[in-house]
């Protein structure tokens, strides 16, 4: 966990997410708490980096995603370096699949 991230109020947003249980709730919290262009900023990362995870190439990452090249390198950087925060998500995801 990066420690620069850990702080009570980012404890409160994670325990606020950790209590949602459906798809409904999380576009009804989701549309409260972020504007249009953060929530698909985000959702975009993801795509990203499910993208990167599966071994695509950066043209049709971009081309499928409309992300910058440079998003597409930080997210890389991440699931290179980061906390492996993707692969928990992602395995969890295909799990239930």
């Amino acid at each position: 966990m990066n420690p620069k991230l850990k702080d009570i109020n980012v404890d409160y947003l994670f325990k606020a997410i950790l209590c949602l249980e459906t798809e409904e709730e999380c576009y009804a919290f989701f549309d409260d708490l972020c504007t249009i262009s953060e929530l698909k900023a985000l959702s975009q990362r993801l795509q990203v980096a499910k993208m990167l995870s599966d071994r695509r190439v950066y043209s049709d990452i971009v081309s499928q995603t409309g992300a910058s090249t440079a998003t597409i390198s930080r997210v890389n950087r991440s699931l290179n370096y980061g906390s492996d925060g993707y692969a928990i998500v992602f395995g969890r995801m295909d799990e239930e699949e």
